[in-house]
């Protein structure tokens, strides 16, 4: 049973990270890319949308 609740939360968390590139103001192409890296790599894939997805772009040093 433990691990179906991860599993639910992983994907709970992709879907929402998925919706939000999709709905963000970037490029076509980031969208895609993106989306992909997420669906190939439910764990990292989401790790690093949340570290440099498009919303994270917005710090410009």
């Amino acid at each position: 049973m433990g691990y179906s609740l991860v599993g639910l939360l992983v994907l709970i968390a992709d879907i929402y990270a998925i919706y939000q590139v999709l709905t963000s103001s970037a490029s076509t192409g980031a969208k895609l890319i993106w989306t992909i890296v997420i669906v190939l790599l439910p764990v990292l894939g989401f790790i690093a949308w949340l570290i440099a997805g498009p919303r994270g772009r917005s710090v410009n040093v």
